[in-house]
């Protein structure tokens, strides 16, 4: 799991959505590293146009030498809009609670589409009861929200603009190389005269995954990471390269001070591109779905399997009548290749499967007793086969225990064989209530609870002395689960 720390008054993992607070500072800069003195040769292959002048690239224009991200910041700057947003509950960072239990909260986002659809993180209008959006141009729009996904932290405004506005274009995250030039646009706090900020880094990694940001972190990670600066208010504005392509969306960073320190993330514009048709069609995400249980390959295993690289992902289970099983994978497989994709981790092969279309043939490469085998999977449909199965099976259980919302029984090896996955010690969700700190914590029925502050819960006589006092005490209490999809994950519940 992540190393970070997810204490928000001392720093650790945190979202760049900004609240309305009394004083905001803002580092506004463009970082260019100075005294590179690359060769012509490797500057030139990124553009014919850039000249080396000893100290940084720049372009010839009109005859004039300059940065080679002006003439970027100035073809998309005006598509990057402000975005405040009323919620229901303060945001999750840098939040300000007002009178009547509301908060409010500042991002950015961008027009991608010239009929005023914008992109931005669903962490920014999260809860959100109105939403305005200020343009380039200092109109405001009160915006409808389309579509929300928390699993990927993606959202989709839209407004009827009353002038001509500027759209970025979707440029392609999976040919992003580490060092890559990246430039961060942001639109914070336009009302303080701080209107769209321009920084400018190199993709320092790709594939970044397992990060934990607190409550509801994102399921579906593979984040670029860029030292470009991505300030408080910055979650939702572009990624860009020199071409003036968004390749990401930027929403968090890791700071032990709230700043930036050069560690930002964004969620690369590939796994955007793959939801936004159905977040504009239907204001929610179909996911295509696999049905196996995954862990990454261990060094151990990679030598056992004779990969010649620790990568790839071990299939530790395969759900009873899926497309794996259909598909002829075992357990013990390691899979090493998707679609047309080499297979690196756990996280970056869940993000391939859930953007698959539903009923897609997908070809898998995969090793098995040190063998290589290839085969074709028909892709499911998550939210179908797993709530389907589920609440067939769930008719037939005695009620259960209450507790925070959610209605909690033993997860026996007969529930276990009924529902056909493997069997864990732990507690079933059979129900969540709607507002509920179950709910609000993305606790879903289908889960399996394991451990409870950090206290494993085999059955519900174990576990019900611990639950009255837990709740009693009104702390945050930290959970590890099992999703309905086999896959681990953190949660924290806010009694």
């Amino acid at each position: 799991m992540s190393r970070f720390s997810t204490r928000k008054g001392r720093g650790g993992l945190r979202y760049a959505t900004y609240g309305s607070v009394a004083i905001v500072s803002i580092l506004i800069g463009i970082l260019i590293a100075s005294g590179l003195n690359l060769p012509t040769e490797s500057v030139a292959r990124q553009s014919p146009n850039i000249v080396e002048t000893g100290l940084h690239p720049v372009v010839n224009r009109d005859g004039v030498q300059e940065s080679p991200f002006v003439a970027v910041v100035e073809q998309v700057q005006d598509a990057v809009v402000n975005i405040s947003a009323r919620t229901r509950q303060e945001p999750r960072s840098f939040w300000h609670r007002g009178g009547n239990g509301q908060g409010t909260s500042s991002g950015s986002g961008f027009f991608f589409r010239e009929d005023g659809y914008i992109l931005t993180n669903n962490h920014v209008v999260e809860n959100a009861i109105r939403v305005t959006v200020r343009t380039a141009s200092g109109f405001e729009y009160e915006a409808v929200v389309v579509g929300t996904d928390p699993e990927t932290d993606l959202a989709v405004l839209k407004v009827e603009p009353q002038e001509q506005i500027t759209t970025i274009s979707f440029g392609n995250s999976d040919h992003l190389k580490v060092g890559d030039w990246a430039i961060a646009i942001g639109n914070p706090f336009p009302q303080q005269g701080l209107d769209r900020t321009v920084t400018v880094g190199v993709i320092s990694a790709i594939g970044r995954s397992q990060l934990n940001f607190g409550r509801e972190t994102p399921y579906y990670q593979y984040y670029i990471q860029t030292d470009a600066s991505i300030n408080p208010g910055n979650s939702g504005g572009p990624l860009l390269n020199l071409r003036g392509e968004c390749i990401g969306v930027n929403s968090a960073i890791s700071s032990p001070s709230g700043g930036s320190v050069g560690i930002g993330f964004a969620i690369p514009i590939n796994l955007a591109r793959a939801i936004t048709p159905d977040l504009i069609a239907t204001g929610h995400v179909s996911r295509g779905w696999l049905g196996v249980w995954l862990n990454n390959v261990s060094e151990r295993e990679a030598k056992r399997q004779g990969l010649d690289a620790v990568k790839g992902v071990r299939i530790d289970s395969v759900f009873s009548g899926s497309p794996a099983e259909n598909a002829g994978i075992k357990k013990g497989d390691i899979i090493v290749g998707f679609g047309d994709q080499d297979v690196v981790n756990a996280g970056q092969l869940s993000v391939l499967v859930s953007t698959m279309k539903v009923g897609e043939a997908v070809p898998i490469e995969l090793v098995r007793n040190g063998s290589h085998k290839s085969l074709r999977a028909d892709i499911g449909d998550r939210d179908w086969y797993v709530s389907g199965r589920n609440r067939r099976v769930e008719r037939e259980l005695p009620r259960g225990y209450l507790w925070l919302g959610m209605e909690l029984v033993d997860f026996t090896e007969e529930l276990a064989d009924k529902l056909g996955v493997e069997h864990v010690p732990g507690l079933y969700v059979r129900n969540v209530e709607r507002g509920s700190s179950a709910d609000r914590a993305s606790i879903t029925r289908g889960t399996i609870i394991i451990l409870v502050d950090k206290h494993a819960v085999a059955s519900l006589k174990e576990f019900t002395p611990l639950a009255g006092k837990l709740k009693s005490a009104g702390k945050r209490i930290p959970l590890i689960v099992q999703q309905p999809d086999g896959t681990p994950a953190r949660r924290v519940l806010r009694p």
